[in-house]
């Protein structure tokens, strides 16, 4: 059976909460989490209204198909009276937004995102999901699980999940609430990691991977952010990490002593014709996704599953429907011998992770891997040599990115040369240009191969479908 951790907790606690009707306002709304919250709390029974200065697909259909999508376009400050029971602050706004000064004069409730997560969280059981890598993956594998299990569970996730309408659920009734734990900052004004506000009491960390250089400086200043939240876990809390992260593993063993530490790390497993099966007592279980870090994503997802109740055989059972999250290692094209994924991946260890992954899983194909550098950290100079051997594992490596970007994001230039030198593959083929890339894979014959696509944006408006349907076998 499952752990029951937090069971008797649950059972504690009064989860009855009386609706009072508040009129709540999202400076931002059309951010992707934002809009997610705004649906939630108007289907919670509050009256919402919001604005921003842009709304783009899907955000701009979601609102409206609820009746929040603004009239017109803009920051009014008008909109904003002493009515307003709440103002939740999104970080698309900046500090100076003529909405938040004014809620700031009217000395109006002001709330960022991860904050207000946690204010409707205080009578739940929290589950945050956190590490520089895999927290969309594994939180979207304890929701599907859950589903399965019919355990009913608020939660918020950054990524759009088959069978799941929104990013974002809260209710009154839900016992638990599953948190993706992002380690980025709260809002324009309130500089804390997001994660530091959530105060779990079952906690997940997969790695830590030094990341958003533009905010942590240091590796040891990015680390440091885990050892904060580990120290803000609730008393007698539960730590699920990975303890095939030598980082990770020393900062999770010096945890408070009331923390029960459950590591985790590749549970057995073998790949037979392209299918990847879990070995649990003697049972081979045939999953629908692969590589070594999924399969860790796996083994971390039923450690919290069974702090929830959800015993290991019917987490193995639910598992094996699992098909991954929306652009995490997702299947874009099958043909014969051909195969294209696409993947966020973008920071060096998720490179590397996810192209050793599909090495692993097609051994006796040619991989080809595609990455676009796209993130502050990953266009700063001082940050590419953490890229060193990331691609090596693919027979064929492609880097993408864009000069305008980096302007736009008024970082220092950088050249084709200081990439090849960074990511220390002499055959290593950069690129700013990113049709005559995509007109290079179209120029190839792909049968027994791979293409993986690698980017948190998207080579500057490639529809992948399309470029893989137009590939020749």
């Amino acid at each position: 059976m499952g752990e029951n951790i937090y069971f008797g907790l649950r059972n504690a606690c009064s989860f009855e909460e009386t609706i009072l009707p508040m009129k709540i306002h999202f400076i931002a709304i059309g951010g992707s989490a934002m809009h997610n919250m705004a649906i939630a709390m108007k289907l919670k029974g509050h009256e919402v209204t919001g604005s921003d200065d842009e709304i783009l697909e899907p955000s701009k259909s979601r609102l409206a198909k609820h009746g929040l999508l603004p009239t017109e376009m803009g920051w009014r400050p008008e909109v904003i009276s002493e009515n307003i029971d709440e103002v939740i602050l999104g970080m698309h706004a900046r500090a100076d937004n003529p909405e938040l000064i004014r809620a700031q004069e009217l000395g109006l409730k002001i709330f960022s995102y991860p904050e207000y997560l946690y204010e409707q969280s205080k009578n739940k059981t929290r589950v945050v999901i956190g590490g520089s890598h895999g927290k969309t993956s594994i939180t979207a594998m304890v929701l599907h699980v859950l589903k399965y299990c019919h355990i009913d569970s608020d939660y918020m996730v950054g990524a759009q999940l088959a069978g799941f309408e929104t990013m974002v659920k809260v209710t009154s009734d839900a016992k638990f609430i599953v948190l993706e734990g992002d380690e980025y900052l709260a809002s324009p004004v309130d500089r804390r990691p997001k994660f530091h506000l959530y105060h779990p009491h079952i906690a997940l960390l997969s790695g830590i991977a030094w990341d958003h250089i533009n905010v942590f400086p240091t590796f040891e200043n990015y680390i440091e952010q885990f050892r904060i939240f580990i120290n803000l876990i609730e008393k007698n809390g539960t730590l699920v990490y990975c303890e095939a992260d030598e980082v990770l593993k020393n900062v999770c063993e010096n945890a408070r002593p009331d923390i029960i530490r459950k590591p985790y790390a590749v549970p057995p497993n073998e790949i037979v014709e392209g299918t990847t099966y879990l070995i649990r007592d003697g049972k081979r279980i045939p999953l629908l996704i692969f590589g070594d870090h999924n399969l860790m994503n796996i083994e971390g997802a039923r450690r919290v599953c069974g702090g929830m109740g959800v015993s290991d055989s019917l987490f193995d059972e639910a598992v094996q429907s699992f098909k991954g999250a929306a652009r995490r290692l997702e299947l874009v094209r099958k043909e014969g011998s051909f195969s294209c994924y696409k993947d966020f991946a973008h920071s060096p260890s998720k490179l590397k992770a996810t192209t050793a992954a599909v090495k692993q899983q097609f051994p006796n194909r040619k991989i080809v891997a595609c990455m676009e550098l796209h993130t502050f950290s990953s266009l700063t100079a001082d940050f590419l040599k953490e890229y060193n051997g990331s691609m090596n594992t693919a027979d064929e490596a492609f880097v993408y990115f864009n000069p305008h970007t980096i302007e736009h994001k008024k970082l220092s230039a950088i050249s084709i040369e200081q990439v090849k030198d960074a990511f220390a593959r002499n055959d290593l083929k950069v690129s700013t240009d990113s049709k005559k890339l995509m007109e290079e894979l179209k120029s190839r014959k792909w049968d027994n191969s791979v293409l993986l696509l690698m980017t948190s944006g998207n080579f500057d408006g490639v529809d992948f479908a399309e470029l893989a349907a137009g590939l020749s076998m």
